[in-house]
């Protein structure tokens, strides 16, 4: 139906005509099923929006993806991976701690999958572990580029979701997590018709999003008992920050001083050059209606955006942290801790431009030693040193690496001026 990421849906709709392929071939498989000699059927990589068009063809399938007992069908479970990896690992002559550090990166970045409300495991995506354990094997050293591009998914089912009203902001929730993205019940068929028109439920997006495999189902609400989703593991994440800075900067340029400001920073630790970036560029693609809804989230969520990298860090937003959660960590993956860079800790904190009693104009004036010098900025500086500072603790306790840790606190003023600081260690 998309190629290029582009609709074709004359294309589509000509498979699905009476006499289409497509429908000939369910029409043929249903009639076949029906006493004809072939007893049991069983069909994956269907989705909702086919089986809604071809209802006619076939209207005998029971749809069994949401029962528990299929939750792991067609994925593996973490002891599976890990017996694979203790393998490998032998026949590459490695030590414990190293079997356990390549289950944390494939956990990082493969795990987390659920498509059962009542599934209480959490599997791996088998294309992508079976792509990993290749490498791992071959070489008894990790893939550079943990998703391979031959697998990944079509960004212009991304750019289209975005495009609906509210696609941006669902996506972007994603993205923060907090509040969870949440729904009563998921659409279990919608045609092309209805895809195709330019306004759309919430519920429409959401259960797309579910079904390309973008989101994942993550338990249920408190109150309601609503279907609660997530970004599953660090490949989705990648795919949900690469559409998003193509969104908010879509000229090339731009998106590669991004990536070189941010490798400065890798090997610096100094954030200004990126603070200056999101002050003078990254704040001028905001509309008013996100200014409303801002807070410490909205400027983690810039920043994820701008300092991502899956080739040399594990990047993980609300860290937990014994029941405490660091709003960024970027920890150097296990096979480049040799490399000239930093771990960080990054605590976020956002003012309303009434908490400091400023017009946005007015601060533009304000040097960063004055900015800095008003009352509420260093009280939230404060607030997220000792939080840093307690995190850092934490974080080195359970690591199995000395870190080379930087404690950095971000307090942003409205959408017009951003402050850091380094937080000396203890």
């Amino acid at each position: 139906m998309m190629e290029r990421g582009e609709t074709n849906p004359e294309r589509y709709k000509t498979l699905l005509s009476t006499e289409g392929s497509l429908k000939a071939i369910f029409r043929i498989v249903k009639a076949a099923s029906s006493g004809r000699g072939l007893e049991r059927v069983f069909i994956t990589g269907v989705s909702p929006v086919l089986m809604s068009d071809i209802t006619s063809a076939y209207n005998v399938a029971k749809n069994i993806y949401f029962e528990p007992e299929f939750n792991d069908l067609c994925g593996f479970e973490e002891l599976e991976i890990k017996a694979v990896l203790t393998q490998i690992g032998k026949e590459c002559e490695f030590e414990e701690y190293q079997i356990r550090q390549a289950l944390n990166l494939i956990r990082a970045f493969y795990n987390s999958y659920c498509f059962s409300e009542f599934g209480t495991q959490q599997i791996y995506n088998p294309t992508l572990a079976l792509y990993f354990f290749e490498s791992f094997q071959k070489g008894c050293c990790y893939p550079r580029q943990m998703l391979d591009d031959n697998l990944a998914m079509d960004l212009g089912k991304l750019t289209y979701l975005s495009r609906l009203p509210n696609g941006r902001a669902i996506i972007w929730q994603a993205l923060n997590g907090s509040p969870p993205l949440a729904m009563s019940l998921l659409a279990n068929r919608f045609g092309v018709d209805q895809m195709l028109k330019t306004t759309q439920s919430n519920q429409f997006i959401i259960s797309l999003l579910y079904y390309l495999g973008i989101l994942t189902l993550d338990g249920k609400t408190e109150k309601l008992k609503k279907l609660r989703f997530k970004i599953p593991n660090l490949v989705v994440r990648k795919l949900h920050v690469e559409h998003l800075l193509a969104m908010l900067l879509p000229i090339e340029p731009e998106r590669e001083e991004v990536r070189l400001l941010a490798e400065e920073f890798y090997q610096s630790g100094d954030l200004q050059p990126v603070c200056d970036f999101v002050e003078q560029r990254y704040f001028k693609v905001f509309d008013n209606r996100d200014y409303k809804t801002a807070d410490e989230l909205t400027i983690k969520t810039a920043f994820a955006t701008i300092l991502f990298n899956d080739v040399w860090y594990i990047m993980d937003s609300e860290t937990p942290l014994e029941r405490r959660f660091a709003d960024l960590t970027l920890l150097i993956r296990s096979d480049f801790r040799q490399l000239p860079l930093y771990d960080f800790i990054i605590e976020f904190k956002y003012l309303k431009l009434s908490d400091v009693n400023l017009s946005g104009a007015e601060l533009q004036k304000l040097s960063i030693t004055k900015l800095e010098a008003l009352e509420p900025v260093k009280e939230k500086l404060v607030e997220a040193k000792q939080q840093l500072l307690d995190y850092q603790s934490r974080l080195e306790a359970k690591s199995d690496f000395e870190l080379k840790l930087q404690l950095i606190s971000v307090v942003a003023v409205g959408f017009d001026r951003v402050v850091w600081r380094t937080v000396s260690k203890r």
